[in-house]
């Protein structure tokens, strides 16, 4: 009896590696977010604010697309749409490189990027699936001073998209 317990130990040892490499694995719960200028979520990410849940998980603010909100409705992220926390801002040109850093690489329609209640910039990227980083050049045309920044990337093939809030103040 012993014997075939020890046998049946070293073939689920013996299995159990091939197993994890060949099954397919789950969907990533993690993203991306704007690394530079710091978002919201990078800012909470390395603690130059105090934040909740978002500090572990800064790629993951996700939502319906068409939001307008920092925490893409996601009420656990909710402190990302308080205005009044003390988010730095960051000086940036009237061009300037906003680079996402991604955790998953989804199929994508278009990044919008709002400031000053209008649409600024947008890239289509038609279906296509990034790379682990991205960047864009966006330019604020005629705003100037302290804006709050909303980027959108909207996924291609689910009705959601990341959201990402920059503080910055346009020279």
């Amino acid at each position: 009896m012993k014997s075939k317990k020890t046998l049946a130990v070293a073939i689920g040892a013996g299995i159990a590696p091939l197993l994890a490499v060949t099954l397919p694995a789950g969907s990533a719960s993690a993203h991306g977010y704007i690394s530079s200028p710091p978002s919201r979520q990078a800012q909470c990410a390395s603690g130059v604010v105090s934040c909740g849940a978002i500090k572990y998980e800064p790629q993951s603010v996700e939502g319906p697309k068409g939001l307008t909100s920092c925490s893409g409705g996601n009420a656990a992220f909710a402190e990302l749409d308080n205005d009044a926390k003390g988010w730095k801002v960051t000086p940036v040109s009237r061009t300037t490189s906003f680079n996402w850093r991604l955790t998953a690489r989804h199929a994508t329609s278009t990044w919008q990027y709002y400031a000053g209640g209008r649409k600024i910039a947008e890239f289509n990227d038609g279906g296509a699936r990034p790379g682990e980083t991205v960047t864009h050049q966006v330019n604020f045309g005629s705003l100037t001073g302290k804006q709050k920044v909303l980027a959108v990337w909207n996924i291609a093939d689910t009705p959601n998209a990341f959201y990402a809030c920059v503080d910055v103040n346009v020279r």
